[in-house]
């Protein structure tokens, strides 16, 4: 599909929209491309894929993807959906609508970013407060504890069936950003008895997703942890702990299992905040950052250039080990 200048949407302000209204804009999709963010977890994979299914059934074409890295984690290939996923090369130029889940700012689509500008209309759906709303129309709703949340809202509104294949999908995205339901509130446990009760295996989920690891991660861990550090009068005496994945320790692993170290640091009862750098490429890090109570790690991330929720949050960075721990014990105080 080619826009003329009498076609092509209009530059507008960014809008921030009711869920009613965003359920208008999906029914009026002719074609959809819904993006996840890099490196992405199971509450922007879930989001994407449940998606991708509603519109599926609805008879409107739609695609799935993400750009990087190169194949789905292993831990959400067993997700309903994914036949809808392509590469991100294969992701169409132009569409009538492209909508991102779980997705914070453009920088966080990669490659993909470039595919806002081919699309008549554009439509971010997130829950994380640091959202730029880089979309032309933006639905945000911080108190939500999962993308995957808010579709299940929109879901009803739409008339759509929250069957097993959704349920599993929307599943994935509550268990895993709740941290298991460590950190929920009352709504969270009502959608998850309505997701169980479609008859999906709430236990295997969330074992693929959380408890499942090579053994290759044991000796990751016995050298990633062994040299972790706490920094007691960090955080203005709340503590610090943090712990350092350099590449030669993460080689031959998936990024889930990278990604679980962070869910093992912040168990550290002396440290309110706990942080883990990885090393995708020679001084160059994603970090991971969680809190417990007192400190609002999204506020910290975002002065880092990245963002999240107030106890989760991440930022990428770049430079020695040193200077990016320096950073951050900077911006914690």
């Amino acid at each position: 599909m080619t826009y003329s200048p009498d076609t092509a949407p209009p530059a507008l302000a960014p809008q921030l929209l009711q869920p009613l209204q965003a359920v208008e804009v999906l029914a009026s999709a002719t074609s959809v491309t819904i993006l996840c963010h890099v490196h992405p977890d199971a509450d922007t994979i879930g989001s994407g894929l449940a998606l991708g299914i509603a519109f599926e059934r609805k008879g409107i074409p739609v695609q799935v993807s993400f750009a990087a890295p190169v194949e789905l984690p292993a831990s959400m290939r067993e997700l309903p959906g994914t036949h809808l996923m392509v590469a991100p090369d294969a992701v169409a130029d132009e569409v009538d609508l492209l909508v991102t889940v779980d997705c914070g700012s453009a920088g966080r689509l990669g490659s993909l970013r470039s595919r806002l500008d081919g699309a008549r209309r554009t439509l971010v759906v997130d829950h994380h407060r640091s959202n730029t709303r880089f979309a032309m129309l933006n639905l945000i709703d911080e108190s939500a504890e999962s993308t995957t949340a808010i579709l299940a809202r929109l879901f009803d509104l739409w008339g759509v069936t929250i069957d097993a294949d959704i349920a599993h999908c929307l599943y994935a995205g509550l268990v895993t950003d709740t941290g298991s339901f460590r950190w929920v509130q009352p709504d969270s446990h009502l959608l998850a008895k309505r997701l169980l009760d479609t008859g999906i295996d709430g236990a295997g989920i969330a074992r693929r997703l959380l408890d499942t690891h090579p053994f290759g991660w044991l000796p990751m861990l016995s050298s990633v942890l062994g040299s972790a550090t706490l920094v007691t009068d960090a955080a203005h005496g709340a503590g610090l702990v943090y712990a350092l994945i350099r590449c030669a320790d993460s080689a031959g692993l998936r990024s889930e299992e990278v990604e679980s170290v962070i869910d093992i640091v912040r168990t550290t009862s002396e440290a309110e905040v706990a942080a883990v750098f990885k090393e995708s490429a020679p001084e160059s890090w994603s970090v991971s950052l969680r809190s417990k109570e007192s400190v609002d790690v999204s506020a910290v991330a975002e002065r880092l250039g990245g963002g999240g929720h107030r106890f989760a949050a991440g930022y990428t960075a770049s430079g020695s080990g040193e200077s990016v721990v320096a950073a951050l014990r900077e911006a914690l105080d």
